[in-house]
């Protein structure tokens, strides 16, 4: 099942944040931002870590999709 960030990506703009102030403020590394960036899967440590920086719930990050990105 397909996963899309899109809703992380609109967060951090409503916040005024870049990815660079997420990783830091998550304490996950470029490669987790990467994989996220390709709407490709990344671990549960790594969505609450971003969860917890961001005080939302992983339903304001991420969403499973019905179709497959290219």
């Amino acid at each position: 099942m397909p996963v899309s960030y899109d809703k992380l990506w609109k967060t951090l703009i409503d916040k005024k944040m870049k990815r660079s102030d997420l990783k830091d403020a998550a304490g996950i590394s470029f490669n987790v931002l990467a994989k996220m960036g390709k709407n490709e899967f990344v671990s549960m440590e790594s969505l609450y870590k971003i969860c917890v920086a961001l005080n939302c719930g992983i339903d304001e990050i991420m969403e499973f999709t019905n179709h497959e990105h290219a």
